[in-house]
This record gives structure tokens, sequence and C-alpha cells, in this order.
């Protein structure tokens, strides 16, 4: 089953002493295991442009979606067994201490 996990930041990160797992390790034995399809970090917010149309009418500004001090940093596409097994790939991301970890399964859409 595949699963988009948004990496998001948090205004409330874990106060845990112990260094952070290592983001290129995470990133080696997930992919070496064919768990981890494709991942990316994103540009910062400043960079975002936001696209809509309403009543036929292109609106296009600058920045993210909403206005919050959370935001989503970065993905990880992932292809795992079931939803606990997605959540244990979760687990074990440094930003699951940092910020958060969103996952969500594709929609199964009709063909």
């Amino acid at each position: 089953m595949k699963y988009m996990m948004f990496v998001c930041s948090d205004t409330e990160p874990d106060t845990d002493p112990t260094p952070l797992p290592d983001i290129d390790k995470w990133v080696a034995e997930n992919d070496s295991r064919g768990r981890r399809l494709s991942g990316n970090e994103l540009g910062p917010t400043s960079a975002a442009t936001t696209v809509r149309v309403r009543d036929g009418e292109l609106l296009v500004s600058e920045g993210p979606f909403a206005e919050t001090s959370e935001v989503i940093v970065g993905f990880d596409l992932l292809e795992c067994a079931d939803l606990d097994e997605a959540i244990e790939v979760a687990r074990t991301h440094p930003m699951a201490r940092e910020g958060r970890l969103e996952l969500r399964p594709f929609a199964d859409l009709p063909d």
C-alpha cells in the first residue's frame, strides 16, 4: 500500500537530549528495503506559490496556502504492507522527534 508521508515542522519538538537518528542512514535503510520510493526536502515557504481559480478567474498568491507556524518541509512516498509498517517507518524518521509526520494513504479511485 502506498502512503504519502508529509514531513512537517512543529512548534513543540521533543526535548529528549539523545542525538537524533541520522537522516542519511534512515533514507539508505528504507530505500534498500523498498519502503521509500521517493522523497525530498521542500524549499522555504517564502518560495511557495498558491494557485486557485474562482469564478473563472486565476488567482495566484505568494506564500503557502495556510498561515500557520507548522509547515510541510518535505515528503516521502512510502510503499508498506499496511499502516502499522508505515507507522514504524515514520517512528524512526528524525523529524518524528523534531517535527511531525502525517501519513496518508493514496485514494483507491474507480477505474
